[in-house]
């Protein structure tokens, strides 16, 4: 197995060029970004460096970024001089545009020719909106591509030192969102299941509802003194992450206003994170993560 390995390498090798590093990339056949696209891309938890690479072609490509308020300025900064920017960031609390607003400008501008590319943070999938993003592209037949990205959920709580799963501690993990439409928690989630489903649940935008959610956690069986982990500003270099109990996150968050953007973890995932703590001041020098 070994052998046939070496060999396919060689072979490879021996047919590319002598370009080195990203250079390299230069030769790949990189899918075709078409005027009259909608590329939906997720830009990662917020390191550079955590992008894909179809995010980045896409980044060298278009015509116009219609991004969001996650989404890193040193990202955007890689965007392909001459193509336009167009903020569509939606923050709670904040005046924001509304979602039916930024669809029809999706549509409007792929209508006008242009190569589209409606940057997000984490995964256009993942609590991003992008489900109703597409949706209202395929029946106005405008035709689209997903690329998806790192959510913070799983590689933000990673730069934390948290795994979202380990054999020795979950083989199960929900993740919701901490907040409805309204900017209320959601009413329309099973909550008496969801606090006893799985051993960690991990929680997007829960920051402002964290003590409603945790009280109705623990009225649903959830142990009071269940660890509960706050990471604000995962994988970028003023990371932060915080620590508490269910029992004691809602008088926690009125005291310390923890920053946000945030991702919470309910459970014992975060047990794991003085070992496995890796992100440290020596490598945050470097802002690609």
């Amino acid at each position: 197995m070994a052998k046939n390995t070496t060999k396919t390498v060689a072979s490879w090798e021996a047919h590319s060029s002598k370009a080195m590093g990203f250079a390299r990339l230069d030769e790949e056949a990189f899918p075709v970004f078409a005027e009259g696209w909608v590329w939906l891309v997720g830009a990662g938890p917020g390191a550079p460096g955590l992008m894909s690479l179809l995010c980045y072609h896409a980044m060298q490509n278009c015509d116009v970024v219609v991004y969001d308020a996650l989404v890193n300025p040193d990202i955007l900064r890689w965007v392909r001089p001459g193509a336009e920017l167009e903020y569509a960031g939606k923050r709670g609390g904040k005046p924001s545009p509304i979602q039916k607003d930024i669809s029809y400008r999706l549509i409007e501008l792929a209508q006008a020719g242009k190569r589209v590319m409606r940057l997000k943070g984490g995964d256009p999938f993942m609590f991003g909106r992008g489900g109703e993003e597409s949706q209202t592209l395929a029946k106005a037949g405008i035709p689209f591509r997903i690329v998806p990205g790192i959510t913070s959920g799983v590689g933000g709580l990673a730069y934390a030192g948290i795994p979202v799963t380990h054999r020795d501690t979950n083989h199960a993990v929900i993740f919701l969102t901490g907040h409805d439409a309204t900017g209320k928690m959601p009413a329309n989630v099973n909550w008496k299941a969801i606090a006893t489903a799985a051993p960690v649940i991990v929680m997007y935008m829960g920051v402002k509802n964290l003590g409603e959610i945790a009280a109705t956690l623990i009225e649903a069986g959830r142990p009071a003194e269940h660890p509960v982990t706050i990471v604000s500003n995962a994988s970028l270099p003023h990371q932060s992450a915080a620590s508490t109990t269910l029992g004691e996150a809602g008088a926690f968050i009125t005291a310390n206003h923890p920053p946000t953007p945030a991702i919470i973890v309910v459970g014992h995932a975060s047990d794991w994170r003085e070992l496995l703590d890796w992100y440290g001041p020596s490598l945050r020098d470097n802002k690609i993560g």
